[in-house]
């Protein structure tokens, strides 16, 4: 790689061709070890001169990071919303961050804030794993993944529509 700057730097006419032919050699890295956790030695395992009374065993300590967890969010109404401006994406987000579905109404917007907004939930959806689906052209549900929703019911139900003549 290095060598393909010092080129492109010759042809611009930014370095000599002396220095072109001074190769420096690349440090070697040294393989990384694994490190595996210190256990506490048995006692008939530690030698005589480490057995003073100035020298103490000290058991191995294991520190975790505090670890979030969420119960899952009772879904007991689906949150509709019909947003006029992109800065009405963060109460989509908090709703959605809550684990409540959100439909979101987007006929109201114009098309380069809808584009945005589509974005930005596809996002959101995607950090959380959830799912995003098109009800309509304008209208998106935004689910969470302890929600599912059934395609089949949905086309069963065009299919099934008087006025679906399609």
């Amino acid at each position: 790689m290095a060598n393909a700057f010092k080129k492109m730097a010759n042809y611009l006419g930014l370095v000599d061709e002396e220095a072109l032919e001074v190769e420096t050699p690349l440090p070697v890295e040294e393989p990384r070890r694994s490190v595996r956790p210190l256990a506490t030695p048995a006692p008939s395992a530690i030698p005589s001169w480490a057995q003073s009374s100035s020298v103490t065993a000290v058991p191995a300590v294991r520190v975790s990071a505090p670890v979030e967890v969420r119960e899952a969010a009772v879904i007991d109404r689906i949150i509709t919303l019909h947003p006029r401006f992109y800065n009405e994406a963060r109460v989509i987000g908090e709703h959605y961050r809550e684990g409540q579905p959100v439909i979101m109404n987007l006929s109201d917007m114009d098309d380069a804030e809808r584009k945005r907004l589509v974005d930005f939930a596809s996002g959101l959806v995607f950090g959380h794993h959830g799912s995003i689906e098109r009800v309509t052209s304008k209208v998106f549900l935004l689910t969470p993944p302890n929600v599912m929703v059934s395609v089949e019911d949905k086309t069963a139900a065009a299919e099934a529509s008087f006025f679906n003549q399609s």
